[in-house]
């Protein structure tokens, strides 16, 4: 029986570079980031591993010579025990296509796939009852859509909007849902509700595991420290995932974004959405609201806010959003 034992790959060089080896070797780029890290080893040699991120498996691996041992489904199990140890109800995973058949042994659920990533789930809540939800809200109008992180919430943002509700019949604004950010999802859906209450035709909801998240597109909040080829296929899966699975169920034919002069990923992003929701669906990409010559930007905002510069906030915050952070004692 091989020796399942946890990997330190920040702190063990030599086991990294044993694991880099075989990662690399099943055709992965390492730069994603883990929490967690296993190997089965045989004697001193690494001959197969898992990774996770929370509650996301990644990184799962089993060398050429013992891929007939079922030494995949042994660290699968170990991973979900742990998962589920940590309080987690429902848990992904990234892997090939052609592992498709061990995962569904094992409960999961496709959520999406492409020519080299599947895209799957198990648990609760799942990708079925966030498809119940839109369906159940959607109004059957011609609609356009909108995804944001809001950290925190803008002039920039709130123009955005205001253009897309203006040549739309309805527009589904998604806040994204992951706690990677200064502020809260809970505090970011909240300013992003007050900032848009003004606009009748339109309904704000959450992005759940499915749309910008560490599950299915983790290089966007690594930003200038993603591999850009990672991220360069992340983004055109998240794409996809919008296209055929989120954007039918409410009627999308738009989706509305912000010029990007400034991240690389974000920029990819922008442009594997061009790429890949055509000719279903029209990208409309706005130019950035200025001040003066400055154009409005999140980041800046929280830099504003670190430097106390009431100035800055105060031309680059709508109304809403200043007396937001003002009641929350960030300003």
């Amino acid at each position: 029986m091989y020796k399942l034992k946890r990997i330190w790959l920040s702190k063990d060089p030599h086991a990294y570079k044993q694991w880099e080896k075989l990662v690399t070797a099943a055709g992965l780029a390492v730069g994603e980031e883990v929490t967690y890290t296993i190997g089965l080893f045989d004697e001193d040699n690494l001959i197969a591993t898992a990774s996770c991120y929370h509650n996301i498996m990644k990184y799962i691996v089993v060398c050429k010579e013992k891929q007939s041992e079922q030494l995949l489904t042994r660290m699968v199990i170990h991973l979900t025990m742990r998962i589920k140890d940590e309080g987690y109800t429902n848990y992904f995973v990234y892997t090939a296509p052609k592992n498709r058949v061990i995962f569904e042994s094992l409960g999961f659920h496709e959520v999406n796939v492409c020519k080299d990533i599947l895209f799957m789930e198990q648990g609760t809540p799942s990708f079925a009852s966030y498809i119940d939800f839109l369906r159940e809200k959607a109004t059957g109008k011609k609609a356009s859509g909108i995804v944001m992180n809001a950290n925190p919430f803008t002039k920039g943002h709130l123009h955005l909007v205001e253009i897309a509700a203006s040549q739309s019949d309805q527009v589904y604004l998604f806040v994204v849902s992951e706690d990677n950010a200064q502020f809260s999802f809970k505090e970011r859906l909240e300013m992003v509700q007050q900032g848009v209450a003004h606009l009748s035709n339109v309904l704000v909801f959450p992005t759940n595991n499915y749309l910008v998240s560490s599950a299915v597109f983790p290089s966007y909040f690594l930003k200038e420290h993603a591999p850009l080829e990672i991220a360069k296929t992340q983004a055109a899966f998240d794409a996809k995932l919008f296209k055929e699975k989120i954007a039918p169920v409410l009627s999308i034919t738009t989706r509305y974004v912000g010029e990007e002069p400034f991240s690389d990923v974000t920029r990819l992003y922008n442009e594997a959405m061009a790429s890949v929701f055509q000719p279903e669906i029209q990208l409309k990409i706005i130019p950035r609201l200025l001040v003066g010559q400055t154009a409005i930007s999140a980041t800046k905002v929280r830099q504003a806010l670190n430097d106390n510069d009431y100035d800055i906030l105060a031309q680059f915050l709508p109304e809403s959003t200043y007396s937001f952070l003002k009641e929350h004692n960030y300003i």
